[in-house]
């Protein structure tokens, strides 16, 4: 199953219908064409394309946008608190795009540095993938392919907000914060990352 947000609304591409507010059955590109028109047009939060060949579903949805690849970081101090950053209102996760040859670990360690300030970043596994659309200055749109990747350090000093990139605080939460505070007021796809990070420390 694969969920992309367009707005903090959701596109669900899966083999059976996932009873959401729309589910339309897979019977070419005009399919996800019409999905995306619900979601862009109509007041609804989402719809969902289903068919049995997921693999050719989500081949014929990526062929539709630009594709961009981007990384970040789940981190974890020695407290095992979370780091977050806070930007458009909302707290997030530090992350941000790829550079030209860049792998996936060194953009997501290069952002959350640039980000946060934070140093000494060791990164372990990846926690989850996600995948957002938008539409750029020049009117195209462009599915983001993020890369969110478990991090750890020992930093202590002090956190400085980038703010070039609109970012106003950055802070470190624990995990009643997180789960009872920012987990119900960030993104979607944020929500998604945390969950499957909540899941591995069970």
């Amino acid at each position: 199953m694969y969920k992309v947000f367009i707005n903090d609304k959701k596109i669900c591409l899966s083999k059976k219908p996932q009873n959401l507010q729309r589910d339309i059955p897979y019977t070419g590109a005009a399919s996800l064409e019409k999905a995306i028109e619900y979601i862009e047009r109509v007041s609804i939060s989402e719809v969902g394309v289903y068919g049995e060949n997921l693999d050719l579903i989500w081949e014929n949805f990526q062929a539709m946008f630009k594709i961009i690849e981007a990384a970040g970081g789940v981190v974890l101090n020695s407290k095992k608190e979370i780091l977050f950053i806070h930007r458009l209102g909302r707290w997030d996760l530090p992350k941000g795009k790829l550079e030209k040859g860049e792998t996936p670990k060194k953009g997501a360690k290069r952002e959350v540095e640039e980000e946060t300030g934070v140093n000494g970043l060791k990164i372990s596994e990846l926690v989850e993938t996600t995948y957002h659309i938008y539409i750029n200055k020049k009117d195209k749109k462009i599915l983001k392919k993020t890369y969110w990747y478990l991090m750890n350090t020992e930093f202590s000093d002090k956190l400085i907000p980038q703010a070039e990139e609109g970012i106003t605080d950055v802070a470190w939460k624990s995990f009643s914060e997180v789960q009872y505070h920012i987990f119900p007021k960030t993104f979607q796809n944020i929500q998604i990352v945390l969950n499957t990070f909540f899941k591995m420390f069970r």
